[in-house]
């Protein structure tokens, strides 16, 4: 069985070109986002690293570390860096876990339990390595997205489904589609009308079940 949302996340020691660590002791206090990636020196992923590593300050301003995993090992990772670096224009500062015995990937349900990587593996061979999992301070699971390898992530997106999930615990609303931070919210259902008037004041009904508001502050 694959990890779901709301499961708490396996407390593997892995890796990385910053040393080795376990992800909970990793994590700490903080939110996580862990990508992973099918092999070092490939063009998609390169851009996706320098891609994340142009939004150090973001990350930063959300209390959220960044891991990324790939089946390479860390000197590779070390000097894939130089390209992420120069293709983004500024330092990779996020460590990066070099999962050549796929312990995390399996472990993560990016690979089948008995999937081996063959001697000198291609891309190809771990392609399914190509998901983004946001986790929680408490090291539950919140979000996960799996693309296929010639499709480039979108870490837009992946900011704005963080600053989602954060409102969300923050404030005990829901986001509608497409939201943005300062747009207005849901109310959840499990709310009635008197108690979501009491902690949110005005609120707008849409719909019987569909009750909008603004976050005060």
């Amino acid at each position: 069985m694959g990890l779901r949302i709301n499961d708490t996340i396996p407390d593997l020691k892995v890796e990385t070109d910053h040393g080795a660590f376990g992800l909970h002791d990793w994590i700490g206090d903080s939110w996580a986002i862990m990508f992973s990636h099918p092999k070092d020196f490939t063009p998609v992923c390169t851009t996706e690293f320098g891609a994340v590593a142009q939004l150090a300050d973001e990350w930063a301003k959300r209390g959220t570390k960044v891991l990324g995993i790939s089946v390479d090992g860390v000197e590779d990772h070390k000097k894939w860096k130089g390209d992420i670096e120069k293709v983004a224009g500024t330092k990779a500062g996020f460590p990066i876990v070099a999962d050549r015995g796929l312990e995390l990937s399996k472990a993560f349900d990016m690979l089948p339990a008995g999937y081996y990587l063959p001697g000198n593996p291609t891309p190809a061979d771990s392609q399914t390595v190509r998901s983004v999992f946001i986790i929680g301070p408490d090291k539950k699971l919140k979000l996960s997205m799996t693309y296929p390898m010639n499709v480039g992530r979108n870490f837009a997106e992946v900011l704005r489904a963080l600053d989602g999930l954060q409102t969300a615990a923050k404030h005990g609303v829901a986001t509608p589609a497409n939201w943005q931070i300062g747009a207005d919210v849901v109310i959840p259902t499990a709310v009635n009308d008197a108690d979501a008037k009491a902690k949110f004041g005005e609120f707008k009904t849409v719909l019987p079940y569909l009750r909008m508001t603004k976050l005060k502050g």
